[in-house]
């Protein structure tokens, strides 16, 4: 079988060998207190083995509540924000077809909500609601965030409006707390199906539990080749394989290495527009994961062929403080292959023949190249191809990397204090009780 493959090859002349050698040598011992749970945020490492470790009654009581889920409905609405619906739609996205949603083809189609507070568009998914069947998983912890717990209510009102309470019951899904929460107390008295979020497990590293699963299973997907491949790559990027082999663990330090070295931002790059929402899941995980105590690379990412003509030139000509890190995709699903045009005004004759692939390819490879030459440190990986099997090893490698390199800049890579203040202001703003005297304070400042 198969496995992505990092190679850095491209990022090494723009670093000591001393430098690289000094944060390769400090990972292992990293490695050793995150596996042993000695290391910043040790109450939230249930990620670590989670691949190898899932039962399968657990694996069996998704797929039949799944099967619940697509037998009922026309559309499935997951509601859910950051960690809590990024790591499915990253999943789902990919493995889709690109525009099977606009013929109707998807059934159930899978829609998400309650990660924003946008009138426009709850109101609009309102509208697309209305004359369906349909369900909503509803995945929060606490059952109390502000964007999910919006969204569950309107969604929750409207479906027991116009599908009726048995129906709502039968095809709404909890994914929150074991014991406490509002979510909890409300899936308890309403006779909702739930699942557990495990308490050692934090939002933006919840993909392989019922979080990202039921999601995925929903849609259709073979969750057990997407869990197979994470419990293989957890192998691959397991403490007693040596760091010098160790794709998690060189990643982490060729990137901190270049962090020492001015290299102060991170762009994912990816050349298939599927991957796109693993590059926001992978916003999230990094940012979040490393962005405190005034550290942490500022991961970017990019879609090419498309963003080479929006940010390509200042990647290929602007302040010298970046460096890419390149996903590339070895064989595509589907086969295309360039026309020939007898009169050829476009010019692209010579093209003719040659798979589209064949095209992109040749166009990742010139962009890599000419990024280097105008200064920009390049890593590269390399997926067989975009399936659940892969998709699984990809997504658990940049979790275990992300530990590794959180540990290895000096922070905890399992909180997010910082996120509270937003809340903490948008509560007193909208006078929340409990907030008085935060409400008094921000009204006078804004005076």
């Amino acid at each position: 079988m198969e496995n992505i493959r990092l190679n850095v090859e491209n990022a090494l002349p723009f670093l000591s060998e001393a430098a690289r050698e000094s944060y390769l040598n400090s990972v292992k011992a990293l490695s050793e207190s995150l596996e042993k749970g000695t290391c910043a945020g040790k109450d939230y490492l249930g990620w670590l083995h989670l691949p190898s470790s899932l039962p399968g009654s657990l694996i069996d009581d998704i797929k039949q509540t799944a099967a619940v889920l697509r037998n009922d409905c026309d559309v499935v609405v997951v509601a859910g924000i950051g960690g809590s619906y990024l790591g499915a739609r990253a999943v789902i996205e990919a493995l889709n077809n690109s525009f099977a949603g606009l013929s109707g083809e998807l059934k159930p189609a899978l829609v998400f909500a309650g990660h924003n507070i946008g009138e426009d568009y709850l109101s609009e998914l309102k509208d697309f609601l209305k004359g369906k069947k349909f369900g909503i998983i509803n995945i929060s912890k606490s059952g109390t965030t502000t964007e999910t717990a919006l969204a569950f209510r309107i969604l929750k009102t409207l479906c027991e409006e116009q599908c009726g309470k048995d129906f709502a019951r039968r095809n709404i899904v909890a994914v929150t707390d074991a014991v406490k929460g509002a979510a909890r107390v409300m899936a308890d008295d309403e006779g909702y199906k739930s699942f557990v979020i495990p308490d050692n497990v934090g939002g933006r590293f919840s993909v392989l539990t019922p979080v990202g699963l039921l999601p995925v299973a929903v849609a259709g997907y073979d969750i057990e080749s997407f869990v197979k491949g994470a419990a293989d790559m957890e192998k691959i990027c397991g403490h007693d394989v040596p760091a010098e082999e160790n794709p998690a663990a060189i990643y982490a330090a060729t990137r901190n290495t270049l962090y020492a070295a001015g290299k102060k931002i991170e762009i994912l790059v990816n050349f298939n527009p599927k991957l796109h929402y693993v590059m926001e899941w992978w916003k999230q995980l990094y940012g979040e994961s490393e962005g405190k105590d005034n550290k942490g690379i500022f991961p970017a990412a990019v879609d090419f062929t498309t963003d080479l003509h929006s940010m390509g030139q200042w990647i290929q000509q602007g302040e010298r403080t970046i460096f890419e890190t390149v996903i590339s995709v070895e064989r595509s699903k589907h086969s295309l292959i360039v026309p020939s045009d007898e009169e050829n005004l476009d010019g692209l004759n010579y093209l003719a023949g040659k798979h589209v692939d064949e095209v992109n390819k040749m166009a990742e490879l010139g962009t890599r190249i000419a990024h280097v030459d105008g200064g920009v440190p390049n890593m590269h990986i390399s997926m067989p191809e975009i399936s659940e099997y892969y998709i699984g090893q990809l997504l658990y490698f940049f979790e275990k990397a992300c530990a590794l390199s959180g540990l290895m800049l000096g922070v905890n890579p399992f909180n997010q204090p910082g996120v509270e203040n937003y809340k903490r202001n948008m509560f007193a703003l909208l006078n929340k009780p409990g907030y008085e005297k935060e409400h008094e304070a921000i009204t006078e400042r804004l005076k």
